[in-house]
């Protein structure tokens, strides 16, 4: 059956703040259906909009927050727990920058940073049923990612063992996702040991391809991978469970390519803009995903090295519409209609 995608819809992390309309769910969402976004996904620790903890254990509230929603005109795509599932695999190499992601009493302590870690995914898993959620979005951590690139040569077996421990953490809280009736999308991004296809697979592999280990599809993240980010779906379409609508623009030159220089960045030849301003075919993947009746949502990322949060909001609403494409129901070569005549073939074939 053909399927049209939901939205637009917009991922309120990156706007989230201490003014109004910004400090809280109410009017964030408020600020956000009148934009013209149809659904909101919601940072899950960010505790001005939001409590992870009330949520995976308390029915009433949850209905509060659907009919807060529901009042500004939107509804929940997803709950995202990126900056938690990030703390489920962290390299000690990280380990100082990651704790900003954890409370204080956690800090400097990485055994007790996972466990909350893991603790505050399943509870997105709860608190998605509570919602009536059929998907959360999240990252995967990373414990090979300091060894991306091969020199110093690396020791056999040395990947291979940090997939295999990935995938240990991953699996219990995988399966409390399939108890509770919750895909996982993971958002396939640099910084994270699943960053493209081939990741995705050595991790799905030593999972057992376990079915809800599942993709949020970003292609902005594919943009400065210079990896085809088109033949991506039509390699994972059937793993893509949620989709961040987020631009990006590569633009290498005889000082930088794809590792930028560690410049900042709006000097990188790789860097995110908003929607229209970068170099990602967002027609080409809205009808990729039409072709394979992908029917959840498209949810706006923002992120951008010039154009202030606002106004790449107000443009991304529209963007997003538009570019939705309403599935046919009848094929353009269906004219005949009815039921087929065996005489008729044959003798439109001269074979009578």
């Amino acid at each position: 059956m053909a399927s049209t995608m939901k939205g637009p819809a917009l991922f309120l992390a990156q706007f989230a703040g201490d003014e109004a309309p910004f400090n809280s769910l109410s009017s964030i969402a408020a600020w956000a259906g009148g934009l013209g976004y149809k659904g909101v996904q919601i940072p899950s620790w960010d505790g001005r909009l939001f409590d992870l903890d009330k949520a995976a254990d308390s029915q009433t509230y949850c209905d509060e927050v659907k009919g807060i929603c529901a009042e500004a005109g939107v509804e929940i795509t997803e709950l995202s727990t990126h900056l938690q599932g990030q703390l489920v695999a962290v390299h000690p190499a990280y380990d100082t920058q990651f704790d900003a992601f954890a409370p204080a009493h956690v800090h400097n302590n990485p055994k007790a940073r996972q466990e909350w870690a893991v603790d505050q995914v399943i509870k997105a898993a709860k608190a998605s049923r509570r919602l009536g959620l059929n998907a959360s979005v999240s990252f995967t951590g990373a414990l090979a990612f300091p060894y991306l690139y091969p020199w110093p040569q690396r020791p056999a077996g040395l990947i291979d063992e940090a997939f295999v421990e990935l995938a240990r953490r991953w699996k219990p809280i995988l399966d409390a996702y399939d108890e509770a009736g919750v895909d996982m999308g993971y958002e396939i991004h640099p910084g994270e040991d699943v960053f493209d296809g081939a990741t995705f697979e050595m991790f799905l592999d030593r999972l057992g391809g376990h079915p809800r280990c599942q993709i949020n599809y970003d292609p902005s993240h594919f943009v400065l991978q210079q990896l085809d980010y088109l033949a991506f779906i039509d390699l994972y379409h059937e793993r893509i469970c949620a989709f961040h609508v987020k631009d990006a623009e590569f633009n290498p030159d005889g000082r930088q390519g794809v590792y930028s220089g560690y410049q900042s960045w709006i000097d990188r030849a790789g860097r995110f803009r908003s929607l229209g301003d970068g170099q990602v075919d967002f027609a080409g993947i809205f009808s990729k995903l039409a072709k394979y009746n992908y029917d959840s949502w498209a949810v706006l990322e923002w992120e951008c090295c010039l154009k202030h949060p606002e106004d790449g909001a107000a443009e991304g609403a529209p963007f997003i519409e538009s570019h939705i494409i309403r599935v046919t129901e009848k094929a353009f070569d269906d004219f005949a209609g009815g039921e087929t005549d065996r005489g008729q073939l044959r003798s439109m074939l001269g074979l009578d």
